[in-house]
């Protein structure tokens, strides 16, 4: 259980995730590619995906937060802090990509990420297999979302791709991470309501 100095830093987590500019120890996946020629309509919806991908990384913060809290075996707790530090360099790459198209952050991150943290502590009470099995699940889902974006993007948006292909990697290795660690699969239900809650957001977060 938390004591008094847990809980100031956790929630010290939330408040930097939400509002602070978000670190990355590697380089920007798209330093050095040049901007692509693009019109009011296609910058638009490049931005509105990128905001999209910087939601989902909140939501991943949170959700690595909650699940590290409340996991039992230190190894995981430790395998998840270091996911937990690639989603944020997604936070830093996303937010960048989606200041230069000219847009903002999802005003509704907040709740977003109250949400997961609580879904996250939820899995992590639940033992280590299950867990796993959330996140592996997850990752699985954030990977196709990755991919259908780079299907959707601009084709001259070559700033944005480059950014959405290294977080699609990163995605994988996460996934394949949990696996190995002995992740249990999912039942079918709980993987589609899962598909439904960020179909929610997703359309959401498009607009807001």
């Amino acid at each position: 259980m938390l004591n008094l100095d847990g809980l100031i830093v956790e929630f010290d987590k939330g408040l930097r995730t939400l509002f602070a500019k978000a670190p990355t120890a590697r380089p920007y996946p798209d330093a050095g590619t040049p901007e692509g020629v693009m019109d009011d309509a296609e910058k638009q919806h490049a931005a509105a995906l990128m905001r999209i991908n910087h939601t989902g990384e909140i939501c991943a913060q949170a959700l690595y937060q909650g699940q590290a809290l409340t996991a039992r075996d230190p190894l995981v707790q430790e395998k998840l802090k270091r996911a937990a530090w690639e989603e944020t360099e997604h936070l830093a790459w996303t937010s960048k990509r989606v200041g230069e198209l000219g847009s903002h952050l999802s005003l509704l991150n907040p709740l977003w990420y109250s949400g997961s943290l609580a879904l996250g502590a939820v899995a992590g009470l639940l033992g280590d297999k299950w867990n796993l099995g959330f996140l592996a699940e997850t990752e699985r889902q954030v990977g196709a979302h990755l991919q259908s974006h780079l299907d959707s993007l601009p084709l001259q948006d070559a700033k944005s791709r480059e950014v959405v292909q290294q977080m699609y990697a990163d995605e994988v290795s996460h996934s394949d991470m949990a696996i190995k660690l002995g992740a249990a699969e999912l039942p079918l239900p709980v993987k589609l309501a899962m598909r439904g809650m960020s179909v929610v957001m997703t359309r959401t977060v498009y607009w807001v």
